[in-house]
């Protein structure tokens, strides 16, 4: 049997910034209702705090993390189906079966701890995405265009809707339904009304029972999800196996091409969605500019701004460092990470838990990011340096592979690339 190929170090690195960055671009998802994520004047006027906040991380977290976190996902995965062929299995039934328990436990993390989750979407996603994963470099890049231009064009129409139905909502005589389906949408994009403020605060302050009743009759499934931003998701992995494939994300490439990359992704980057974030404020974040800002307008300036984070990792990596060592065992458990700060998360904002939904202002969420990065930090090299895996990435793989896996003995010393 041939040996499984060792872990890439700059693949545990880039991951280990990915899910620290989910949890800042989170952080308002936990604390606030849904439609407070995309605006900091859902429930009144912002403080300057507020507004720099929210600025901040617009312009430098929101959608990248994500994004970063996806390209990995397509990199990792066309690892374990090359490791698979390497050693004689079948490559689409060890693929399919992680993907099938990733969706199990994406299901539970929705349904039963936040609706947030992304767990169930990567899972479809990366199911489709494996159809994608023999084509050449060049053909890779060429159809993750095409789904981003896709997902573009498809929130170019929602947004076009959203400018419709407000004018239709408040035209002399327009009926009581037109007016309440614009409602509904306002809602979604930051402008809701008193009694949906006073509901969504309630229902976060409630119970775990309740929660879970209206994440089940209330929040959006996984189907709907893969219909919202599957496309991007899966330009986004594709990205990644041809990142993979490139020696793009593996650091291959020379310092030289990958500070290029760096100062043109981020620094275009930034200055578009600084410009964007500057659209939405003299709009006073209505809900129609909000939907034109986040969706037609981010969309397409994130793939070259994600390109921009991953080569300035890259370049300022210093292997053996105590910080790199850090950032890519935090990397290495980021399942295990990820659902970790949802439990932390959601135990310190809801009901059932502290109960500081709501109670918060947005500048001070970040106080909370803080603390749970370094946890993040702290916890998981020492925990690396016992077990081979992570607790819930041995679990998953455990259960993948119908057999449980070896865990005491150093990760560090152990030849795995999933």
């Amino acid at each position: 049997m041939t040996p499984a190929p060792t872990r890439i170090a700059t693949l545990d690195l880039i991951r280990g910034v990915a899910v620290m960055g989910i949890l800042a671009a989170n952080i308002a998802a936990f604390g606030f209702p849904e439609f407070a994520y995309m605006t900091p004047a859902s429930m009144g006027a912002p403080s300057t705090p507020d507004l720099i906040a929210w600025t901040t991380t617009f312009i430098v977290i929101d959608g990248k993390m994500r994004g970063l976190f996806s390209f990995l996902f397509g990199a990792s995965m066309l690892l374990v189906i090359d490791r698979a062929e390497a050693n004689g299995e079948d490559p689409a039934t060890v693929h399919l079966r992680r993907m099938a328990w990733l969706f199990v436990f994406g299901i539970a993390h929705l349904y039963l701890l936040w609706w947030g989750d992304i767990l169930a979407h990567y899972a479809l996603v990366g199911a489709l995405a494996y159809i994608f994963a023999r084509l050449p470099v060049r053909w890779l890049i060429g159809v993750g265009l095409a789904c981003i231009a896709l997902q573009t064009v498809e929130l170019t129409t929602l947004v076009a809707y959203t400018f419709d139905l407000h004018a239709a909502a408040h035209r002399p005589g327009a009926t009581a339904r037109v007016i309440t389906n614009w409602q509904l949408l306002a809602d979604q994009f930051g402008q809701p009304s008193p009694a949906s403020v006073t509901r969504e605060l309630a229902i976060g302050r409630g119970g775990w029972r309740d929660l879970v009743a209206w994440r089940w009759t209330h929040g959006a499934g996984p189907i709907t999800s893969l219909t919202a931003t599957g496309p991007e998701t899966l330009g986004f992995m594709l990205f990644g196996m041809a990142g993979l494939r490139s020696g793009f994300l593996t650091g291959e490439w020379s310092r030289r091409r990958y500070t290029v990359i760096a100062v043109v992704g981020i620094g275009l980057g930034w200055i578009c969605y600084a410009a964007i974030a500057a659209f939405d404020i003299a709009h006073g974040f209505d809900a129609r500019y909000v939907a034109l800002s986040w969706l037609a307008l981010a969309t397409p300036l994130r793939p070259l701004t994600i390109m921009g984070y991953a080569a300035a990792i890259i370049l300022l990596a210093r292997p053996g460092g105590w910080l790199t060592a850090r950032v890519s065992a935090a990397g290495r458990m980021a399942f295990s990470n990820y659902l970790g700060t949802t439990v932390l998360c959601t135990t310190l904002f809801y009901g059932y838990g502290f109960g500081l939904y709501g109670a918060l202002s947005r500048a001070q969420l970040y106080l909370v990011v803080v603390p749970i990065c370094l946890l993040m930090l702290l916890w998981s090299k020492p925990w690396l340096d016992r077990f081979c895996y992570g607790p819930l990435e041995w679990l998953w793989r455990s259960l993948s592979r119908f057999a449980w896996q070896p865990m005491r003995g150093s990760a560090f010393t152990t030849n795995r690339s999933d």
